[in-house]
Parts: structure tokens; sequence; C-alpha cells
């Protein structure tokens, strides 16, 4: 068993610790060998457009280790169930997003257009892997990306949900922003709709 952290929480018998403490093996674990997670490694929102298509796959793994690895908060969680790990959460200051400025769905519902601002953290993804879904899994990692961002000075996190009930029947994949009722749970709340089926949502931390 690992030892409890001061940035560790714990939601019944899951627990939650920054990825940086954790095994690599255990990010790769979850992220897996197929499907988009796996092609992905949380770089889509930092890496620029036209790069982004000569990178392969285990370069962007090697990035993701490489901000592990890294003094910086962030830039995620890590959830376990006893010692297996159980789901991702891509947390960090929304100014580390290179692309976000550039994303539209943001840039026409976020009240915080300042892209700079390093107060300003955001969750951006959400995976879990198949076995471990429909447990509360994301919804425990959206509740600890509150603490861990405010304990790391963050004075507004922002997420990009999805709402369900304007996609209905939507796939899993399609759900990794997060879903809009996960994040009131977590405290969010609706600033704008962009489109009818996604959300911009703030939980303000100073308050």
């Amino acid at each position: 068993m690992r030892s409890v952290t001061s940035d560790e929480t714990r939601t019944g018998d899951l627990r939650v610790v920054p990825a940086q403490e954790a095994p690599f093996a255990d990010v790769e674990a979850v992220f897996g060998t197929r499907g988009d997670p796996a092609h992905c490694w949380c770089q889509w929102y930092k890496i620029p457009g036209p790069d982004w298509r000569g990178i392969g796959d285990e370069a962007l793994r090697d990035r993701l280790a490489a901000q592990l690895a890294a003094p910086d908060s962030g830039p995620g969680l890590l959830a376990y169930v006893g010692d297996t790990p159980v789901g991702w959460c891509a947390v960090e200051p929304r100014a580390n997003l290179v692309r976000v400025p550039r994303t539209r769905i943001i840039t026409g519902g976020t009240q915080h257009p300042d892209f700079d601002d390093p107060s300003i953290w955001a969750v951006t993804c959400f995976v879990i892997p198949r076995a471990h879904r429909r447990k509360g899994v994301a919804r425990a990692l959206a509740a600890a990306a509150v603490e861990f961002a405010r304990d790391h000075g963050a004075r507004v996190l922002e997420g990009y949900a999805v709402d369900v009930s304007a996609r209905p029947g939507a796939p899993a994949a399609d759900l990794f922003h997060g879903t809009m009722s996960m994040f009131e749970k977590a405290g969010f709340v609706e600033v704008a709709r962009p489109r009818p089926d996604r959300v911009v949502m703030e939980h303000r931390l100073g308050e």
C-alpha cells in the first residue's frame, strides 16, 4: 500500500493522488495501448495544430512522462482502488494549454479571457478504463481536482462539460471532457453554453 501524502484525497474506497507522485507505469495502465487516450496522452491542448500530425504515440507518452517529472504543479491526478489505478484527470494552469485560446467552445464561453493568467486553471480530460466506469471514479476525480487546484494557488477552475441531456446516447469516448452533472456535484456552476451540448463551467476557489 502506498503511503498517504498531504495532497491525497479519499472518497469511500477511492483515493486520488497527484500523478507526479505515482509510478508512471500506473499512468500507462490507465491510458492503455488502444483507443483515443493511447493516441493523445493528454497532449492535444499542449501542442499547436500544425505540429500535432508529426508526433507519434511514443513521443506523446514521453511528453507526458516529462511533464510529470517536472517540478511544476500538475498536470493531472490519478485515482486508485487499493493499489489498482482506475482513472486519470487532467488539471493544471490554463496558461499551459496553448490550444485553449484557439478553441471556440472555450473562448466563446470563458469569463476569464486573459489566457496567460496563471491563477486560472482548467480540467480538460478524464480517462477511465472501461472496467472502472460508472463507479464514481470521474466524480471523485473532479472533486479532488477542485482541492488540488485550490491548494496550488488557483483562483478559478474551469471545466468544459458535455450536457448528456442534449446529446442522448453519446458513447463514453465522447464524454472525456466530463459531464455537466459530474461537475455540478463538484461545486461548478454553468457560466456559458457555446453549443447546446457543451457547457463552460467554473468553480471560484476564493469564495
